[in-house]
């Protein structure tokens, strides 16, 4: 069997190292990545966290495999008995809600703790306790990760995982796919833009934020758009113990990064949020208009904050229900996704790698049930929601 990977970020390298590691010499794997070096990869940019906290069970579960994946990094990724080093910061999620997110975040922590998620909510003098430099004035609830999230170095992980990939026998290909030969339901070629043209039996499409041009050139609509994301790191004058990764009500998050922080701000429905803006172009004014205000309000000491220096990244945002598309097309029916996280790609790479690996060389999922992530929702317009997205 020959399979041809589409993006060579986290998400496509762990499905290359999961069908090299179930498939073993029966399955060749090309990993197509016109940028190895991932300049401009989600995997590369992100704030790299992990974390249990979401709405629905089978995200849980998908974070929990990832977490597995990081807590034991030099055994899972390790070649030739070298150590494995993510910068794994063990330190939890803290979301924070209002009166009116109450309901919410209580329905969520009643998921997380089926399945043995260590979440605890708390009331805001109990928040008051333990994040004594926390404005809870507005706040009704918190939710906070008390073990098994935290954060580590995205690019450290996702070249790990092609590292990995690559030692156990998957073949780099550096080239930009322009185009696939069709044959009936199925792609039969990749075109290269070196001229070359890739045969395989199955394609995966693990492009990131560029997945949606991937799958038009299979005729595929795909509602995946590339959202830009703009990091600030900052500093505060009054120094404060290490904090965890805080949403605010606002939108607005921010936590620790060394002596200094980051935070971004996630727009809502309404604010706007245009397709494929440049990355060399970060949004500055956020940082007076959205973030500062926030932020100064719900930590006081933030009130003299200073900017240092901000980027810019990709969320590919699944538009239709912020939850990831998985499986094959109905229509083509070789060309299997694995796109549209909406920001939770880094932590979930493992556990859709793995899943994708599965259905490819078994033709059925056998670790996790990721059939709800599948195309039929899209095709028949019934999101999936997950509530929990930052």
């Amino acid at each position: 069997m020959r399979v041809a990977i589409v993006g060579g970020g986290a998400v496509g390298s762990a499905t290359a190292l999961f069908l090299k590691r179930l498939g073993g010499a029966g399955v060749e794997v090309l990993l197509v990545e016109p940028d190895p070096g991932l300049a401009q990869a989600s995997s590369a940019l992100s704030a790299g966290s992990i974390r249990q906290q979401f709405s629905n069970a089978i995200n849980v579960r998908m974070s929990q495999f990832g977490q597995s994946m990081l807590a034991d990094a030099t055994a899972e990724l390790g070649v030739d008995g070298e150590p494995v080093d993510l910068g794994y910061v063990p330190s939890g999620y803290l979301f924070l809600a209002s009166a009116a997110g109450v309901p919410v975040l209580r329905a969520n922590h009643a998921v997380q703790r089926a399945l043995d998620a260590p979440v605890a909510l708390l009331a805001p003098d109990e928040l008051s306790r333990r994040f004594a430099w926390l404005n809870v004035e507005d706040l009704a609830l918190a939710s906070l990760g008390l073990d098994g999230e935290g954060w580590f170095d995205g690019y450290a992980f996702a070249r790990a995982l092609a590292r990995k990939a690559v030692a156990l026998g998957a073949k780099p290909q550096k080239a930009r796919v322009i185009g696939f030969d069709l044959n009936g339901p199925r792609v039969s070629a990749a075109r290269l833009d070196d001229g070359r043209r890739l045969e395989a039996d199955a394609f995966v499409n693990a492009a990131g934020p560029w997945a949606r041009g991937v799958a038009a050139l299979a005729g595929i609509e795909l509602p995946v758009r590339a959202r830009r994301r703009t990091v600030f790191n900052f500093s505060c004058p009054t120094p404060l113990p290490r904090t965890p990764l805080v949403i605010d009500t606002t939108g607005v998050w921010f936590r620790s990064e060394g002596p200094h922080f980051i935070g971004g701000w996630s727009p809502g429905a309404g604010d706007g949020d245009p397709d494929d803006l440049p990355l060399d172009q970060p949004d500055l004014a956020q940082f007076d208009e959205r973030l500062w205000p926030a932020l100064a309000h719900r930590v006081p000491a933030f009130e003299a904050l200073r900017m240092r220096h901000a980027w810019a990244g990709y969320y590919e945002v699944s538009t239709l229900d912020h939850n990831a598309i998985i499986g094959p097309h109905s229509a083509v029916e070789n060309l299997v996704f694995a796109n549209g996280f909406s920001g939770h790609g880094l932590q979930h790479a493992p556990a859709a790698g793995r899943g994708v690996a599965e259905w490819l060389l078994h033709g059925r999922y056998q670790s996790l049930d990721l059939g709800c992530f599948g195309w039929q929702r899209v095709l028949e317009n019934r999101p999936f929601l997950e509530q929990a997205v930052i």
